[in-house]
């Protein structure tokens, strides 16, 4: 069997052990250490934000964000819908109901257009948003300027989960700095991670003061234990946060890495006449997490799944676009607002989307039998000679 290629795996920077050590050596093994306060602080400066909480997980870290903006039962909360489920779920963990935005085609974000329907509607029926939440996917961020506007203009608060894009910047502003809270994950697969954590960040301390509190049971200050409101066990360990630290020190290498990694299938593919890669919106910077393109089924006749399949022979990970959430079965019968009356962008790009293996370790040798067995399954001996 030949090596496995893996969609986006761990790449440790060799430090990791340093900060491990440090943890044990001083016994700061919960919750909580100098590990925590240290990561906490330097991804705070690394966001350009006032303050950052760290959790044991990106879900976590939205979760609290909606707790401290109050949403609960009877409130809607707008959300992304081509995302991964753990966007949306916390809405539900709130028993509050998630409405779902379309993408478009620019950034394959949420749809300012089908953003703006949704509040109309939201307005004229009396019942706004709680929150919006803007996923900025594949690490490509959002087109913010616009979004940011219309959520001003109906008085809506933003949460950005930057799940997939640290290291991300929109016209020169850290990815996740913009909303009222921002989220990352540094769940394994991410482009830094703690094998599973996450962050929350915000200019405003005092909630991010009261979401640690939530995150450690709320607990109440008194020498026995006393609970006047319903806390989680949601904050990330000393021993992992040490990781993180050593993570972090490495995050500009890792998306150098991984662009390198994208433009090395856009050197070799991009000639490919109906093949797309995922856009760069002006004035953004995007970490490129996830090297991914769509096949247009006019001009191409293999499928997206098709090519997964035969990667898989050859041990080889690929993946489809995430599947739009308003097309989950666990959401079936929740409000859906598309881009426009004749196109769905979020159904159009999980038919034709393909998440190619984008690892910031992957050697070029690994990423050269990616190549070929795509070459082969398209028909091309060389993509580079082919114009569009």
């Amino acid at each position: 069997m030949t090596e496995r290629i893996f969609l986006s795996s761990p790449h440790m920077s060799g430090n990791e052990k340093s900060y491990i050590d440090y943890a044990f050596d001083s016994n700061w093994i919960a919750p909580l250490g100098p590990n925590v306060d240290g990561f906490e602080k330097e991804i705070a400066a690394y966001a350009q934000v006032e303050d950052a909480a760290a959790t044991s997980s990106g879900t976590a870290a939205i979760h609290l964000a909606l707790e401290l903006l109050e949403v609960g039962k009877e409130d809607t909360v707008f959300c992304s819908t081509l995302t991964f489920i753990a966007s949306a779920n916390p809405i539900l963990y709130t028993g509050a109901t998630p409405v779902f935005i379309d993408s478009e085609e620019s950034t394959w974000n949420m749809s300012p257009v089908a953003l703006e329907k949704a509040l109309k509607d939201a307005e004229q029926k009396g019942k706004l948003p709680k929150v919006v939440i803007i996923v900025h996917l594949y690490g490509q961020s959002a087109m913010l300027d616009e979004l940011m506007a219309i959520c001003d203009r109906f008085g809506v608060p933003i949460v950005e989960d930057a799940a997939e894009s640290l290291g991300s910047y929109y016209k020169g502003q850290p990815s996740g700095s913009f909303g009222k809270y921002g989220i990352f994950s540094f769940n394994g697969n991410k482009i830094i991670t703690t094998s599973g954590g996450g962050m929350l960040i915000s200019n405003d301390v005092q909630g991010l003061k009261r979401a640690r509190f939530l995150a450690t049971q709320a607990r109440d200050q008194a020498v026995h234990y006393q609970h006047s409101v319903v806390g989680y066990n949601y904050r990330l360990s000393n021993i992992l946060a040490g990781v993180g630290r050593a993570q972090l020190e490495v995050l500009d290498e890792r998306v150098l890495a991984r662009r390198a990694v994208f433009n090395r299938y856009v050197e070799t593919l991009g000639g490919i006449d109906g093949l797309d890669f995922m856009p760069e919106l002006e004035g953004t910077y995007g970490n490129r997490w996830l090297t991914t393109l769509t096949l247009d089924p006019e001009k191409i006749s293999v499928t997206p799944g098709e090519i997964i399949e035969a990667l898989a022979e050859e041990n080889i990970e690929a993946r489809p676009v995430w599947k739009p959430l308003h097309l989950q079965p666990l959401f079936e019968g929740n409000d859906f607002y598309a881009h426009s009356d004749d196109e769905i962008v979020s159904e159009k790009l999980f038919e034709r989307g393909l998440c190619l293996p984008s690892g910031s370790n992957m050697t070029e040798e690994q990423q050269s039998r990616v190549i070929s067995k795509i070459q082969q399954c398209l028909g091309v001996t060389n993509s580079a000679s082919v114009t569009k």
